[in-house]
C-alpha cells in the first residue's frame, strides 16, 4: 500500500511543560497529511462541499508511542483504508527524525449531504475518485 507523505517541524508553541510535543497537535498533524492526500484528488474538505457533500469526523484513534520535541522534522504518512460504506477512513503514522514511529492513528469521516443527511453510499463522483486514489494507492495511476 503506498503512503503520501507530509514533512512538517514541531514548533515552540506545540511543546508543553515536560518540552515534548502535547498529545493534542498530533491530531492537527494528522490532519495536515489527511488533507494533502485527499486534495490530490478532490477529496479534502473544500472540494468535497464543491460537490455537494461534507465528511465530517465520527471517530478518531491516536496510538502515543514516542514523543516528539521541540524542532524535530516529521514525516507524516497517510493512506486510505479500503472500505465498504459511505464513510472514508484515513490511517496515519506519525515517524520521528530517527525514522521511528512516535504515534499511529485512524479517523472516520461519514459522508453527508450539505444539510447533514447521512449517506449510505458513496456517491458517484465521490465514488470515482476513492477509486482513482485507492488505484495510486496500488500502484496503477501516478
Amino acid at each position: 500500500m503506498t503512503w503520501d507523505e507530509s514533512t512538517i517541524t514541531v514548533r515552540f508553541n506545540e511543546v508543553d511543560a515536560y518540552q515534548v510535543a502535547w498529545h493534542g497537535h498530533y491530531l492537527a498533524w494528522m490532519e495536515i497529511g489527511r488533507t494533502s492526500l485527499a486534495r490530490r484528488f478532490g477529496l479534502d474538505p473544500f472540494q468535497l462541499a464543491e460537490l455537494g457533500w461534507l465528511g465530517p469526523v465520527v471517530q478518531v484513534e491516536v496510538k502515543y508511542l514516542r514523543p516528539a520535541r521541540c524542532h524535530d522534522m516529521l514525516v507524516i504518512r497517510t493512506t486510505l483504508e479500503p472500505g465498504e460504506t459511505a464513510t472514508l477512513v484515513f490511517l496515519s503514522e506519525i515517524i520521528g527524525p530517527d525514522g521511528n514511529r512516535l504515534a499511529t492513528g485512524r479517523t472516520v469521516h461519514t459522508l453527508t449531504d450539505l444539510a447533514g443527511t447521512l449517506q449510505f453510499r458513496l456517491p458517484p463522483a465521490v465514488a470515482e475518485r476513492v477509486a482513482q486514489l485507492q488505484g495510486w494507492q496500488r500502484g496503477e495511476t501516478p
